[in-house]
């Protein structure tokens, strides 16, 4: 462990450097560039700069030359500490820095960093805390890469100056770098915005608003069968499926606490008949009016609903990304309500289905993170003690490696959050299980107990995909738009050799389809390796190929996307094959 510290500590102070070394570079070349700030960061480094003329990417190349140079040229790097009054001198054509310098605290020595050349003049010097390298030649100079320009608003305010940001990664070798540099071309491929364009499943239109995802029917047919699968699952489960409105008068998210903390991420309210009517933001307020509709006894619960409701949350136009960060999405929510005794079996069940799901999805590696009580929150201790036992008891009895987040819970309740890994290593957030202690009180919930006496149930908030548009972002890059069988927009397609065996392809394809397969047939008048090479782009699993002889023996050749042959086979035959690996969920063709 202390190896590995070592290690990062070591990275981190090289990426460091080599922001500085990026910076005296930027102000050599354009003078008159205003410096803002440069951290390091998980796989390098960026500096943001206020420049006189736009920077192009083209000129990343000479920069990067520069530093090169730098590197060679022995530059030490000096602590030096200054005086409160000694650095706002220092930095007097700085407004950056200086702003940077009101901010800290007024009794304390403000240190900075000073590179100087072999005669100890000061090259370039920048308000710093550490750490660097001692020397410049401590940095391998074929280990760095400036990747991209963007843009940035200092301090993150929209209404501050828009600055130049340049990023760069840094590594400790060449061959680090050449590592991080294919993996980042691995993630182009897989990236879910180019595979949504390649394989046709959705679109985004700016000019009708942005964040709203349009799916085509290639995407429509992956989402139905993910869906229906979803459903059957939560059936399965001792779920409910509910429905809900999109539109609800406000009182309902004032009264659940949803526009005091929330509002900002909430369109604004309309009129309807002189009321003020909000677009749902969260079904949560809905599922409790459908609790609320009766009086219910203890013998009822636990309740378990789930819904795939559409909600729409406002996000900055900067934040959105493809699927993953959208105004309007279809959240795969469920709310259990359940009695104090009843509650660490719901959670341990809800967790094992949880997990269940995403392992039929291939992914294996889950970790769980648990968030206690925060400072500032709602409802008894005894609850909150409680609720984050279970949810600890839950973790551990599905062996999860588990990491707890002291006071990072919502002020209703704790939560434990299941991060997975995918094919890529990347780690994504994806379900959340959440205690509420807020909603039951604040909507005076109840049930009557074996006793008699009226008490509050337990309420638990589920999302296990989450969103449904980030989980499809999640599942195209982790498979690469390779989806298994079970739910691939087209699962096979028959491919007749030439125009003489169109009529046996789409009596083989009609066949397929009778059997509830999604099933296409490519008759255009392409060569027969142009029609095989069409369907692999389009990522299809299985490609049966149909001739003289297959119509003649009632076979078909088959074809696997990635470009393997399994022996001929009979049509019966290739049915009970598919069937099989539909059936069972696989990964593998």
């Amino acid at each position: 462990m202390g190896e590995k510290n070592s290690i990062n500590e070591k990275l981190n102070a090289v990426r460091h450097s080599l922001s500085h070394i990026m910076a005296e570079a930027v102000t050599r070349r354009f003078p008159g560039t205003k410096c803002a700030i440069g951290p390091a960061i998980e796989t390098g480094f960026y500096y943001d700069f206020k420049l006189p003329s736009p920077l192009k990417e083209e000129d990343l190349e000479a920069l990067s030359a520069d530093m090169k140079q730098i590197i060679e040229e022995n530059e030490e790097f000096v602590r030096v500490e200054l005086s409160r009054e000694e650095a706002l001198k220092r930095f007097a054509d700085e407004p950056y820095k200086l702003e940077l310098i009101e901010g800290l605290p007024k009794d304390e020595p403000i240190s900075i960093y000073e590179q100087r050349d072999s005669s100890g003049f000061v090259r370039w010097f920048d308000l710093c805390a550490g750490p660097h390298v001692t020397n410049s030649r401590q940095i391998h100079s074929g280990a760095f890469k400036l990747m991209n320009i963007a843009g940035a608003y200092w301090r993150g305010d929209e209404k501050r100056g828009m600055l130049t940001r340049i990023y760069a990664t840094a590594w400790e070798s060449p061959k680090e770098l050449k590592a991080h540099l294919a993996f980042l071309e691995e993630v182009e491929k897989r990236d879910h915005r180019r595979l949504g364009k390649e394989l046709d499943l959705y679109s985004t239109h700016e000019e009708a608003g942005a964040g709203l995802i349009y799916w085509h029917p290639n995407g429509g047919r992956l989402r139905v069968a993910i869906e229906d699968f979803w459903r059957k699952e939560h059936y399965k489960n001792g779920y409910e499926i509910l429905y809900t409105p999109h539109i609800g008068k406000s009182w309902l998210w004032e009264t659940s606490g949803h526009l005091g903390f929330y509002s900002a991420n909430m369109y604004s309210p309309m009129q309807i008949d002189n009321q003020d009517y909000i677009i749902k933001p969260m079904n949560c307020p809905f599922h409790i009016l459908i609790y609320k509709s009766s009086g219910r006894s203890y013998r009822e619960l636990p309740l378990r609903w789930a819904e795939l409701g559409t909600v729409y949350r406002y996000e900055r136009s900067g934040v959105l990304h493809g699927l993953l960060r959208v105004r309007g999405f279809t959240q795969d929510d469920a709310h259990i309500f359940c009695t104090p005794a009843q509650m660490e079996d719901e959670i341990i069940e809800v967790l094992r289905f949880s997990l269940q799901i995403w392992k039929i999805f291939g992914f294996e590696e889950i970790k769980a993170y648990i968030a206690t009580r925060p400072a500032e929150s709602v409802g008894e201790e005894e609850r909150w003690v409680a609720a984050t036992n279970s949810l600890r008891k839950a973790a551990e009895k599905e062996g999860l490696v588990c990491e707890i987040d002291e006071g990072g819970g919502a002020f209703y309740g704790p939560k434990i959050d299941l991060k997975v890994k995918d094919a890529l290593g990347r780690e994504w957030q994806m379900t959340t299980i959440q205690f509420d202690f807020n909603e039951p009180e604040r909507f005076d919930m109840s049930f009557i107990d074996a006793d008699g006496s009226r008490k509050r149930p337990y309420m638990i908030h589920r999302a296990l995909l989450g969103s449904l548009e980030r989980f499809f972002g999640v599942l195209i890059e982790h498979f690469g738009g390779a989806f298994p069988v079970w739910c691939a927009p087209w699962q096979a397609a028959v491919i007749p050799v030439s125009e003489t065996f169109f009529g046996y392809a789409e009596k083989t394809m009609a066949a397929l389809k009778t059997q509830g397969l999604r099933v296409c047939a490519e008759l255009s008048g392409e060569r027969l390796n142009a029609k095989i090479r069409a369907c692999q782009t389009k990522k299809i699993p299985y490609m049966l190929v149909v001739g003289e002889k297959e119509e003649a023996q009632g076979t078909v050749a088959v074809r696997l996307r990635d470009g393997r042959q399994l022996p001929a086979m009979k049509l019966e035959e290739f049915i009970t094959y598919i069937d099989k690996k539909i059936e069972s969920k696989s990964i593998d063709l």
